[in-house]
């Protein structure tokens, strides 16, 4: 991670590491399975095609991550004028956190959010919605803040961009396979039809599994910062009251902004859902519960009396 005060948590580390690891080995295979499947139906070059377009467009989104988010949300990166107390709480947390600070992003809508991307810790972003500055008291951003400035320090935000981006190889390399299969098809190669479904059932399967260890990994990371961030501000009930207001609130939303942000609910601090029950497998997030079930018991610690 990066040289910061937040707290060290290895198994993030560890995490980060077995997700890109495996991520990385399931799409070696994915191109070696597929490329031997459409060779012998007379088309591994489109694969290889495929595969080195979608390889650089991943490349792209990671590159340009905070370009890509910050369009996203619509938001805009504001100066210490324009945002004076956002940029001093941020001031403030990054001289405790002893970590470079980030820039500052404003999105203008209603619902309560806010979300760090970017690719380095030098190239970061943290932004925040118009909604949850009307939202919260200063205490409650504070901690949302410290959140965010986690995500950053720890330098899973890179990962999650990464391992995101890995569906658009799987999504491309599907749409390669099948449009291998129907153009085999017409050439009427016997193995045509047989290539097809093995392609698409090769690619379906390792799409499914790296959906599975990013929300893995994402529900993780988001315990990891509501901890780290607590640890730095001292102020656990702050952080849970922001969570129970943001989650209040995301109900008065409209069904159809929640669902035209839902694209970033990996990044934000609580997902745009409202009125919906995730499986524990699905979901970005873990549950309001658990997170405030985490937070009442380091408040409980913090109470403590020393020795």
């Amino acid at each position: 991670m990066a040289r910061s005060r937040f707290i060290k948590d290895t198994g993030l580390t560890a995490r980060m590491t077995l997700v890109m690891f495996l991520l990385g080995a399931l799409f070696v295979a994915l191109m070696v399975a597929l490329m031997a499947i459409a060779g012998r139906a007379g088309g591994g070059g489109l694969v290889v095609i495929v595969g080195l377009v979608g390889i650089g467009m991943a490349f792209y989104q990671w590159w340009s991550s905070d370009k890509v988010a910050m369009r996203a949300m619509r938001a805009r990166e504001v100066s210490p004028q324009e945002a004076p107390e956002l940029h001093g709480m941020i001031d403030r947390l990054c001289a405790l956190a002893d970590m470079p600070k980030p820039r500052v992003g404003i999105a203008d809508m209603s619902m309560p959010n806010a979300f760090a991307t970017g690719r380095s810790p030098e190239r970061a972003v943290v932004c925040v919605t118009t909604g949850i500055l009307r939202t919260l008291d200063a205490e409650e951003l504070e901690a949302v803040l410290a959140h965010e400035l986690s995500h950053v320090a720890h330098r899973d935000v890179l990962v999650m961009t990464a391992a995101s981006s890995a569906g658009i190889v799987a999504g491309m390399l599907t749409n390669g396979a099948q449009y291998g299969g129907f153009a085999l098809s017409r050439s009427r190669n016997s193995n045509a039809g047989i290539a097809f479904v093995l392609a698409l059932v090769v690619s379906l399967v390792v799409y499914a599994i790296s959906f599975f260890l990013t929300r893995l990994l994402s529900r993780y990371r988001e315990l990891c910062a509501d901890r780290s961030g607590v640890y730095l501000t001292m102020k656990p009930a702050a952080l849970a009251s922001a969570l129970q207001k943001i989650s209040g609130d995301m109900a008065r939303i409209p069904q159809r902004d929640l669902r035209a942000n839902a694209a970033m609910n990996a990044f934000f601090i609580a997902p745009a859902v409202s009125g919906i029950s995730f499986s524990q497998l699905t979901s970005t997030h873990p549950s309001l519960e658990q997170r405030l079930e985490q937070l009442a018991r380091i408040q409980a610690e913090l109470d403590r009396p020393v020795g």
